[in-house]
């Protein structure tokens, strides 16, 4: 068998699916039409992207989710030129804290799901177990997150020259002192966390993504793909159908549990 090279048509397309489109989600301005009327949905999504991305990644993902009638809205995490995802993820977790009680106070909103793509995953976690965030948050699916680091951070942190630009990277790196942290500390048995991962992401492998429950934390479940690269992740329609039913079973669960509450 002849092994054929692969065509710039196919090369572009592999990196694409791995890093994400630089027209789409680089190139364009970060500034999205705003939307008003999330709150009046009952199932609303927050969208959290990943470092060095911007929120443009989830055009596809907002678009379907609004089809089938969810609210969404996202938020600009700032950074870099004041448009990629390069702050701490302690400290976008504790920006996205207090926004969120901005709008739940302005809207009316109780409580909402949250899709985090790679680091924006680990900004949730930070929000739900360390800041108070459980009772405002229905379900947490993450696409792609470093659960327990990445090592590929390191290129992270090179293109950070070395932390001068952003120390971000640092946290994301396998063993940092934010991973461990959260690893210690256990997730709330109340808020279900998903994570979907896939064997053909090289930014984040599988083994990086998947959840390792602890004695408690019952409300974990990892749900693997197969050929879908990592921000591939935010728009390929089978993820989208496993991230839908996940929103759809968890909001079931919490009108449940609000009805047996009175």
């Amino acid at each position: 068998m002849v092994n054929r090279p692969t065509s710039p048509v196919n090369a572009y397309r592999a990196l694409r699916d791995q890093l994400g489109s630089l027209r789409s989600v680089y190139a364009r301005s970060n500034r999205i039409v705003r939307r008003d009327d999330f709150a009046q949905y009952d199932e609303t999504v927050l969208l959290l992207h990943g470092f060095f991305q911007t929120r443009n990644v989830w055009e596809v993902m907002e678009d379907r989710l609004r089809y089938d009638g969810f609210g969404v809205f996202s938020f600009d995490l700032g950074g870099l030129l004041r448009r990629f995802n390069t702050r701490r993820p302690r400290d976008l977790a504790e920006m996205v804290g207090e926004k969120l009680e901005r709008i739940c106070t302005r809207t009316g909103l109780r409580a909402f799901h949250i899709v985090g793509h790679s680091k924006g995953g680990l900004i949730a976690r930070e929000y739900v177990q360390h800041l108070g965030g459980e009772p405002r948050v229905k379900s947490v699916v993450t696409l792609g997150t470093p659960h327990h680091g990445t090592p590929t951070a390191a290129l992270g942190l090179t293109l950070m020259g070395l932390g001068v630009l952003s120390r971000s990277p640092y946290d994301l790196l396998p063993n940092s002192d934010f991973v461990r942290k959260l690893k210690a500390d256990t997730f709330p048995a109340t808020v279900p966390l998903v994570s979907v991962h896939s064997r053909h992401d090289v930014v984040c492998p599988w083994w990086a993504s998947v959840l390792v429950p602890k004695p408690g934390e019952s409300s974990m479940k990892n749900r693997p793909v197969q050929g879908v690269g990592h921000t591939a992740l935010t728009y390929d329609p089978g993820v989208y159908h496993i991230v839908r039913n996940e929103l759809r079973e968890a909001g079931d669960v919490w009108k449940s549990r609000q009805q047996i509450a009175g």
